[in-house]
């Protein structure tokens, strides 16, 4: 008896050990330690995101720089990590990959893509040859987060899914010669800006009979059951309105310097183009780094690689540099399953001021606008019922549509995959204006971002997506051939550069524009004077399309998965050494040295 006594005692306090496991309550997510290789099952603070990206710099000197790009408007750091090996040469003379994230301050799974791709480059680099080649051949330029100010009031505050999107600019909304007085509030002090209602028999809404958690609009003639009152908050200056005043709204993605309009054109376009402090310092910085080719800007919701033209008055892109947003949109929907390669203006909406055509427009770097969170993986279907569903455009989902049937489904995705957590329950309470309410609704860490469990997929599906346009940016090889002693001391050179990536060595709209001086081929030496020198047409019949003035010097591009051959006609002694040059701001440079026989 006393040992099965015994035994009983010791179970019994195996499973009070166990119980006790189970029912711990869970870490808060500003209790994670920031450890190198970064996790991504949580999203991180501002400042955590600072100290990831030190922790990075820390553990990969030899490949990091990690800059101060400027500072906010309530005086936060810009951070940038520059992902380069100068043992295989400087970062200009390499091309450069621009990638940023969390321009919207809401927008916060932007900045885990960046930080996932700087963890997975680092991390992976003479471990993995294929990353490893990456990082020695290219130059990666990351900034997490752009909208520090919103990130961290996104985070730290109450709040929704959509607010603190802006720049915190300080702006009268309501016209009452007071700024920012009216936020919305935290009622129930639970961190989200949920929404309120209050029963009202001639409400437009009542309980949805489905699911009581949800409400549906009445049909005509039907009795009412709620009035929706809107966000959670209360008249905070007495004027008689609720969250009127908030964050004066600047879209920091509204306020770069090409194809700008003023507020009453583009709401929120800012006072002119760069008036944002952080945004001006990024432009310069950007402006500064001239090899950068390719650009990758991540905002959060709907599933696409958006871009230009940004507008239909731009009219169409060169077919030459469609070709390259046509190759790298295609791939990307093949890395990432039901993400759509669209064009801006075309098939979602008409933009002044944006990133990517500053991007494209301006500086002649290729680049795209991933918008990150599909709300079709909120899924609680089965195979067999999703291929029932109604596809997209035929009266199904689409990225920014929402119907009851979907809300449906999503409280179930809630219920069943995250135990509840992106829906808070409706709850009384006792508002100093409106009396007996209720509030409850979608919680801010909902709708345009996935949950955490769902997060390293896609981030890393994104990153993924990054890394195959960077191994597309121009790799450039020169070849020299054809020399050949045609006269008395008078000799023939034939050159060919040739590029084995998509993206060419300058865009159709950077020659068009003259954004920037065409790459330079040169033939020089001490005792060497070309003579003529141009395009080689056809090499079998000797046709070349000579320069008239100073030969040696030739302007040109390469083409992507293209080449382009020259022909030099120059004097010199045997064994004189001739030298040949390339430079490009988007190829790198090349230099080699002949001697003639």
């Amino acid at each position: 008896m006393k040992k099965r006594y015994a035994k009983f005692i010791i179970f019994a306090l195996v499973l009070l050990a166990s119980a006790a496991l189970v029912y711990t309550e869970p870490v808060p997510f500003k209790t994670h330690k920031v450890t190198v290789p970064l996790r991504f099952d949580y999203y991180y603070t501002y400042e955590m995101v600072v100290e990831a990206l030190e922790k990075l710099h820390k553990a990969y000197p030899q490949l990091t720089e990690l800059e101060i790009v400027g500072k906010s408007e309530e005086g936060r750091a810009i951070y940038c990590m520059t992902v380069n090996n100068p043992k295989t040469g400087k970062e200009l003379d390499k091309p450069g990959i621009w990638v940023d994230g969390n321009i919207h301050g809401n927008e916060i799974q932007a900045g885990e893509v960046c930080l996932y791709l700087l963890d997975y480059l680092l991390g992976n680099y003479g471990v993995n040859k294929k990353i490893t080649e990456l990082v020695d051949k290219k130059c990666f330029y990351v900034v997490p987060v752009i909208n520090t100010d919103g990130r961290y009031h996104f985070m730290t505050d109450g709040n929704n899914m959509h607010d603190n999107r802006s720049l915190r600019r300080p702006h009268d909304d309501d016209e009452d010669g007071l700024l920012d007085e009216d936020f919305p509030d935290d009622l129930d002090g639970d961190g989200n800006i949920c929404m309120m209602r209050k029963k009202d028999p001639h409400g437009h809404w009542k309980t949805d009979p489905e699911d009581p958690r949800l409400m549906i609009r009445v049909k005509p003639g039907e009795k009412g059951e709620w009035n929706r009152i809107g966000a959670e908050g209360i008249d905070n200056d007495g004027d008689g309105r609720i969250n009127e005043d908030a964050q004066g709204y600047v879209d920091p993605n509204r306020n770069w310097g090409y194809d700008w309009m003023p507020h009453y054109v583009q709401h929120g376009a800012g006072d002119y183009p760069f008036s944002g402090v952080g945004l001006k310092a990024l432009g310069k910085y950007i402006l500064a780094r001239t090899n950068i080719t390719m650009g990758w800007t991540f905002h959060n919701f709907g599933g696409l690689f958006v871009r230009g033209p940004s507008r239909k008055a731009w009219g169409s892109y060169a077919p030459e540099d469609e070709a390259v947003f046509d190759y790298l949109g295609d791939q990307g929907e093949r890395i990432i399953p039901g993400y759509k390669h669209i064009i801006s203006w075309k098939d979602m909406s008409e933009t002044y001021g944006d990133e990517d055509g500053w991007m494209f427009m301006s500086i002649g770097a290729y680049c795209f606008t991933g918008e990150l969170f599909m709300r079709s993986q909120e899924s609680f279907k089965s195979i067999k019922e999703q291929k029932a569903a109604k596809p997209v455009g035929e009266g199904g989902m689409d990225f920014f549509s929402s119907n009851d049937s979907f809300e449906r489904e999503r409280l179930k995705f809630n219920d069943h995959l995250t135990q509840g957590e992106l829906f808070v329950s409706w709850k009384p309470y006792k508002h100093p204006t409106y009396g007996d309410i209720e509030i409850g609704g979608w919680a801010k860490m909902s709708t345009r971002m996935p949950h955490p469990f769902m997060l390293k997929d896609m981030c890393h599906r994104n990153a993924a997506a990054i890394i195959f346009s960077a191994k597309q940016t121009p790799e450039v090889k020169l070849e020299v051939f054809g020399i050949k002693k045609v006269g008395q001391n008078l000799y023939r050179l034939r050159t060919r550069l040739k590029n084995s990536k998509a993206i060419p060595s300058m865009s159709n709209h950077a020659r068009k524009v003259k954004l920037y001086p065409k790459d330079m081929l040169t033939v020089s030496g001490k005792g060497v004077k070309v003579k003529a020198g141009g395009r080689l047409n056809d090499r079998y019949r000797d046709q070349v399309t000579y320069k008239e003035y100073r030969p040696g010097i030739q302007f040109l591009f390469v083409p992507g998965f293209g080449k382009v051959e020259h022909q030099f006609l120059f004097s010199a002694q045997p064994g004189v050494s001739v030298t040949i040059k390339y430079n490009s701001r988007h190829a790198g440079k090349i230099r080699k040295t002949i001697k003639l026989k």
